[in-house]
């Protein structure tokens, strides 16, 4: 099990037995082994969550499964999660096809609901499809922030290589900049530069400026919370490195038990405190009164 945990494929491990202890075990022997997590896998995902969080973060790995005798990608999206004792949490693990919208976040949105979640106050997301809709239907008072790193590559996506750089000189003081107001006057000012050459590039900032302006409001240690969806990818690197020795997993129920057996890996390190916590939470209560 504690192979299969790290990686190992049925195979690699069936080899290691007997290259070990001299026993000739079948793949399918150590297959079902490891589908005694099952049970455990289906419990952790229905379990019983806490009322409120104070930041969630949603993201996802894409993955090589079989789906009707064929391989393609599947989307593992993992909601992770700071209670209001400071502590990461991940709240649960959902696969999708890749591009799935509204309808798919709405049913992640309402299994959240089900299992006690009343509140959250803020979510950082990465401007997946569809997901704004479905948390104003079911988390209507959740303040949403686009993460700032995914605009910067989407709007250097319609920039050529040699302007690269002097567009980024530009997008540098918007996200660095110290209030709102500072921050669109200098989107503005790199409009006036490159507006007509990259427009597409603009939009990215200017269609999507409220979710993406939301860190203005708050001091910097909440910032450095929001406005990126920063703190899942250290999870995200653990999922990785669970499923990139496989080219492909046979089954959904095959990925689910690698990803099960990560979170449990990954949340048995993180008993810590977030650092500044209580500045966060004294600033959390002021902004959302009545809520905590």
């Amino acid at each position: 099990m504690a192979l299969y945990a790290r990686g190992a494929t049925t195979k690699d491990i069936a080899d290691f037995v007997e290259e070990t202890y001299g026993v000739s075990i079948s793949e399918s022997f150590v297959s079902d082994i490891t589908d005694k997590v099952l049970d455990l896998q289906k419990e952790w995902q229905s379990r019983e969550l806490q009322e409120t969080y104070a930041f969630a973060y949603l993201d996802a790995v894409h993955v090589a499964t079989r789906i009707d005798g064929k391989v393609g990608k599947r989307a593992l999206h993992v909601v992770l999660a700071y209670d209001l004792e400071g502590r990461k949490e991940v709240l649960g693990h959902y696969l999708s096809h890749v591009g799935e919208g509204a309808k798919f976040w709405l049913s992640v949105l309402t299994d959240l609901k089900n299992r006690g979640v009343n509140d959250i106050l803020i979510i950082s997301v990465d401007g997946l499809n569809g997901f704004k809709e479905a948390i104003e239907s079911v988390f209507p008072d959740t303040l949403i922030q686009r993460c700032v790193i995914h605009a910067i590559r989407n709007s250097l996506k319609y920039v050529t290589m040699k302007d690269r750089k002097a567009f980024m000189e530009g997008l540098k003081p918007i996200y660095k900049a110290t209030t709102r107001l500072e921050a669109y006057a200098k989107l503005e000012q790199l409009s006036k530069v490159w507006g007509d050459k990259y427009p597409m590039a603009l939009r990215v900032w200017f269609d999507n400026w409220e979710e993406l302006s939301l860190y203005f409001d708050f001091t910097p240690p909440v910032r450095k919370m929001i406005y990126t969806t920063n703190p899942i990818e250290s999870y995200n690197s653990i999922l990785r490195k669970y499923t990139r020795n496989r080219k492909s997993f046979p089954t959904e129920d095959s990925l689910l038990k690698v990803a099960y057996l990560a979170a449990k890996t990954a949340s048995s390190k993180w008993g810590k405190q977030r650092a500044e916590w209580q500045l966060i939470l004294n600033q959390l209560a002021i902004h959302f009164e009545g809520r905590l």
